[in-house]
């Protein structure tokens, strides 16, 4: 029969509809399927890993899985990122440059220009959105980045949550780094894993690599042979650096002899691995100001005893990288399905600078940033806590450098150690070619690369919108035979760093301190035989420079770059987030709340939190409210019939007590901002003032790490002491609320604009 023209619903029918089943005929609708035999994928991104921090790179850190990994694939020696975390998950996921997919700088900023908007528009189309299109099941893990702090909230846009953005599941930190033994906020999905207490043995990269597993066991029960995109960014290298102790414990004594040394010994064995041409030279330790590296030999004993602790935490978490891709790797094999797998291994941008001259045992406290000669960045804490759970730490730029071998500078330039970065992809059942490949390619080629290896074509619309195209080019022909790269020319820039690469010429710019950050001074290298880019030419090749520099200029406005900004423009934030320090009243049991909401409430200024009780009996305890954790916080709490407030400065902890009298229905603390970034504290029992802490370092900048509690200190604790007493002690009482009534910013503006501006620098 004719379906009459009044009927609804039977639009797009392919079968036939009669009044009854009898004389109708089913159709159903199917979920895309992926090419025959389509491969699985698995990218796995490491965070602030240099050029030669593992075995296939020279390293001498023990990585047997990417050593086989290598073996049955190719290793890219010329394999280029961007300086930062963001702009290059960005372009790694979406195929586009940094700046024109939005991401000229991390996710803790937003200054309010295109190139800088740290979210994913509606018409930046992603990897993971395209393969799902075709058939894929998509997991993420680990870290994200990609979402302004300011959008980590519930009730704010998820736009550009990994949900979102083409992951049927997602299971990680948004954060761009975490404490790998008391993370601040997991996210599982769209929504915080609320946790009060983590396990005894946790261990951020063991849980992570546990969800990874899961996630493609779950799968393999339900589906015998869908294919998987499987995206792990760790977490680690990034700080602060702690380690399982059984990791370290491989590794101690190991560096003793110094970062000289290990340099050395690491660029013999690149050469002898040929991943550079003979005659290269490595470059010598970096003497410019701000980036330089002192001589092992001229440091004390006791330096180098310290120093040589972090680097031995530091290899101690590569190892326990190298192991989650062996457990990655081993499931997959189990099912049968590691020949036709991809696996992509590679890093975010070189190792870093931002543990200083000397590192830090206080790891958020080195991001303050200020002038004050009595601010100690790197507390002297007990060195037989570095890279334990009670410790943030951090190696000294010396080790950052070593990391980079054989280049010059850091995460965060443009110049090959901040750039340059290892590249591994194996695939034997598509793949046959093995080896080292020299040829140029960029963070924005991997997406079409695997396009083009999978045979899956790019999707041109993402929510009716026209997509952006594709900034990269696949160097699928570079893998399979060798071929020329067609990556000819790539532009680079973040905080007014510089950089332009054409058929082997690099041209480079520091941005100098108080220089106009739009007169770069050039430096031009070619590195076609000067691969550590120590030879500048550009007197005498000034047409090259002028050429470069001309070509420089038209990719920027081509791919959305200016205008050029500063660090202090960095600082400056959407003015409605100034609602976020208006008073709030924060009810008990409700979750913990996230990080940079809760430091809009405290940061800065004056400010006071009340905890209204129906009233103290005796016999209550508990916390009342707590803010932070190991690294920095403070904690109200009542015990033994006394109320005590605990401050931890950076790991400083101070406390005082008073009596609580029965019947007691308010416990109040009042601060306000004093000189030199300080806090004087009083402490209130139903409006009358018990207890004074005066002179307390503000925390600031990326402290307190994790957020507000009411009526327990979970996660991370503000006092070891209290934990290992009490564990999470929730309040047995009649808590009802927490109020904070955060009063005016007291710290010049100037002063903050510096310490927030630094802390986003390091906090990608």
């Amino acid at each position: 029969m004719t379906i009459p023209p009044n009927a609804r619903g039977y639009e797009g029918f392919e079968g036939r509809v009669g009044r009854t089943t009898a004389d109708s005929a089913p159709s159903w609708k199917y979920p895309p399927s992926a090419p025959a035999g389509a491969p699985n994928i698995v990218v796995i991104l490491v965070d602030d890993m240099g050029y030669s921090d593992t075995g296939p790179y020279g390293s001498e850190i023990d990585t047997p899985n990417l050593d086989r990994l290598a073996a049955a694939g190719v290793r890219f020696t010329n394999y280029h990122t961007t300086p930062l975390c963001s702009p290059s998950r960005a372009a790694l996921l979406t195929g586009i440059n940094a700046h024109r997919a939005g991401y000229g700088y991390v996710s803790n900023a937003d200054p309010g220009f295109p190139g800088l908007r740290l979210e994913l528009a509606d018409d930046v189309l992603t990897l993971p959105e395209i393969l799902r299109e075709n058939g894929y099941a998509t997991y993420a893990v680990g870290k994200w980045h990609l979402v302004r702090d300011a959008n980590m909230s519930p009730g704010c846009t998820k736009d550009s949550w990994p949900t979102q953005r083409g992951f049927d599941r997602y299971y990680g930190s948004l954060e761009g780094l975490n404490s790998f033994y008391h993370p601040n906020q997991l996210t599982s999905d769209l929504g915080a894993v609320e946790v009060d207490e983590y396990p005894e043995d946790y261990y951020l990269t063991d849980d992570l690599t546990d969800r990874a597993v899961g996630y493609i066991k779950d799968l393999r029960a339900h589906s015998a042979d869908k294919p998987f995109f499987l995206y792990f960014a760790h977490v680690a290298m990034h700080g602060p650096l702690q380690v399982k102790p059984a990791d370290r414990a491989k590794y101690t004594g190991s560096y003793a002899a110094g970062w000289d040394t290990l340099r050395e010994s690491r660029f013999a064995r690149q050469l002898h691995l040929e991943l550079f041409p003979e005659g290269t030279r490595q470059a010598p330790r970096n003497t410019e100001p701000g980036y330089d590296v002192e001589p092992w030999d001229s440091l004390t004993a006791e330096q180098q005893r310290r120093f040589a602790a972090y680097m031995e935490v530091y290899a101690g978490m590569v190892d326990s990288i190298d192991q989650s891709i062996g457990r990655v790797l081993s499931v997959i094999e189990e099912l049968g399905e590691l020949d036709n797998t991809i696996v992509v291994f590679t890093s975010d941008n070189g190792g870093t600078a931002e543990g200083g001259p000397e590192g830090t045992r206080s790891y958020l406290a080195e991001f303050a940033g200020v002038s004050d000669p009595e601010w100690v960045g790197d507390v002297p804490h007990d060195e037989d806590l570095i890279g334990t759970a009670k410790l943030g730490v951090h190696y000294p730029r010396g080790w950052g450098q070593t990391s980079n071998t054989p280049f010059r500078f850091y995460k965060g330039q443009t110049f090959a150690g901040g750039v340059r970065v290892p590249f591994v992809l194996s695939w034997p059942a598509g793949l046959h070619a093995r080896g080292v490949r020299d040829q140029y390619a960029y963070v924005t080629d991997l997406a079409p690369t695997l396009l083009d290896l999978t045979g899956i074509s790019r999707t041109s619309t993402r929510k009716g919108l026209p997509a952006k195209d594709f900034d990269g080019v696949s160097f699928a022909d570079v893998v399979a035979r060798n071929a020329p790269s067609r990556h000819t020319e790539q532009y680079s820039e973040i905080t007014g760093h510089r950089g332009f690469y054409r058929d082997g010429w690099k041209l480079l710019a520091l941005a100098e301190p108080g220089a106009d950050i739009d007169a770069p001074r050039w430096q031009l290298f070619d590195v076609r035989i000067d691969p550590t880019e120590l030879n500048d030419v550009s007197g005498v090749f000034p047409d090259k420079v002028a050429e470069l520099a001309a070509a420089w200029d038209e990719a920027a406005w081509a791919n959305t770059v200016f205008p050029l900004v500063t660090r202090a423009d960095l600082a400056r934030r959407r003015p409605e987030e100034a609602r976020l320090s208006d008073p709030v009243t924060i009810l008990a049991g409700t979750p913990t709340l996230e990080r940079y909401r809760s430091s809009r409430l405290i940061a800065y200024r004056d400010f006071a939190f009340t905890a209204s009780l129906d009233g103290y009996a005796v016999g209550d305890e508990g916390v009342l409210v707590a803010h932070g954790d190991p690294q920095g916080g403070y904690v109200l709490y009542i015990e033994d019939g006394r109320v005590t407030f605990g401050f931890n400065s950076f790991g400083r902890y101070t406390e005082v007590s008073a009596d609580v009298p029965d019947g007691a229905r308010s416990f109040a603390v009042d601060a306000e901002v004093a000189p030199r970034l300080r806090w004087n504290f009083r402490i209130l029992v139903d409006g009358v003032a018990v207890a004074a802490l005066d002179d307390q370092v503000q925390l600031v900048a990326m402290a307190p790490w994790t957020g507000i509690s009411v009526g327990i200190d979970s996660r991370g604790p503000v006092s070891w002491d209290l934990r290992e007493r009490r564990g999470p002690f929730r309040y047995t009482g009649s808590l009802r609320s927490v109020t904070y009534a955060p009063g005016p910013v007291q710290v010049p503006t100037p002063v903050v604009d510096r310490i927030e501006s630094d802390a986003e620098a390091f906090a990608d």
